[in-house]
């Protein structure tokens, strides 16, 4: 396995991070357990989950791919020092008005709950979900900061944030000699670029965050289980591809899967994964398996490397600058 640094770190990431929000949504416990043993042997050490997963299923509260993560450990007696463990706040964990959010009191409540539920004494990487424009930005960095002294953080990273909180963050955290965030997780894919690479891509480029990618296939757009005549597809996630579903992107689709082909029967999903692996600015894409058979599928993305002239045709087929 080829580790990443973690941007300008020095921890060492598997280029794939194991993400988690199937856990105890469409994959049940013992799934979660498969998926894990399986991709912790072939050599993947980073994990991505978060506090408020999956609260939006009915019956879940929250913290349940957490706790599959932090049972996994303990059951099959993984070494802590060998994980990755990376983790979020932001989001709802009640009903209450200080119940999300990144003030002061909501971090340091739930800080305590995560490592409860993971069953460990330190985050590796600890990420706001998603900016809060209710509390101020130094109210946030100062309580991580504090994380990072007191040794239940060991980095500190964001998610969803537009450029000028980030850039915002970063003056921030300089003015006051804080911890500044090293990762950004953004919303990132072949079909989804604009987002991340109009603004955001540079100022990672230029202050060395690592970048972690969530949804890389798009919502399973980007497996080709969908098609133009075939799009009623049993997904979960069926209603977030359906953005995807242009003429551009079925050609897109296509070209892909020829690329597959030519290259020795690769998927297209592994052709999807495999361009954002050439991406200078990406790190560490997070992959979501709800199988074991879709988590090969996913490792094989590693097995090969895009020649220059498919990442140019794929660079054409899906640039979103001066399009109509």
């Amino acid at each position: 396995m080829d580790y990443r640094n973690m941007g300008r770190t020095g921890l060492k990431v598997s280029p794939l991070c194991m993400g988690s929000m199937q856990f105890g949504w469409t994959a049940d416990e013992d799934t979660s357990f498969s998926i894990l043993n399986a991709a912790f042997r072939a050599g993947i050490n980073f994990i991505d989950t978060a506090n408020v997963y999956s609260r939006w299923v009915p019956g879940n509260p929250g913290g349940v791919s957490e706790e599959i993560i932090g049972n996994w450990m303990k059951k099959f007696k993984i070494p802590r020092g060998k994980l990755v463990i990376a983790t979020k706040v932001r989001g709802p964990m009640g009903d209450g008005p200080n119940d999300q959010g990144l003030s002061r009191g909501h971090i340091l409540r739930e800080v305590e709950e995560s490592l409860r539920r993971l069953q460990t004494d330190y985050i590796d990487l600890y990420q706001t979900h998603y900016f809060d424009e209710q509390t101020p930005i130094e109210e946030t960095l100062s309580t991580l900061d504090d994380l990072v002294r007191q040794g239940k953080v060991r980095y500190v990273g964001c998610s969803n944030y537009p450029v000028w909180r980030l850039v915002q963050s970063f003056w921030t955290a300089d003015r006051l000699r804080l911890g500044r965030y090293d990762t950004l997780q953004p919303h990132y894919n072949l079909v989804h670029r604009q987002e991340f690479e109009l603004e955001l891509e540079e100022v990672c480029l230029n202050f060395g965050l690592g970048v972690i990618p969530y949804s890389p296939l798009a919502g399973g757009f980007l497996t080709g289980k969908y098609r133009p005549n075939q799009t009623d597809v049993d997904s979960a996630r069926a209603g977030g591809a359906a953005r995807y579903f242009t003429e551009r992107n079925w050609a897109l689709l296509d070209k892909m899967e020829a690329m597959g082909v030519e290259l020795g029967g690769r998927s297209i999903s592994q052709v999807a994964l495999a361009w954002l692996l050439t991406r200078p600015s990406v790190t560490s894409p997070i992959i979501g398996p709800r199988t074991l058979e879709q988590l090969e599928d996913n490792l094989g993305a590693l097995a090969f490397e895009l020649p220059p002239g498919m990442v140019e045709e794929l660079d054409q087929a899906s640039e979103w600058r001066n399009q109509a």
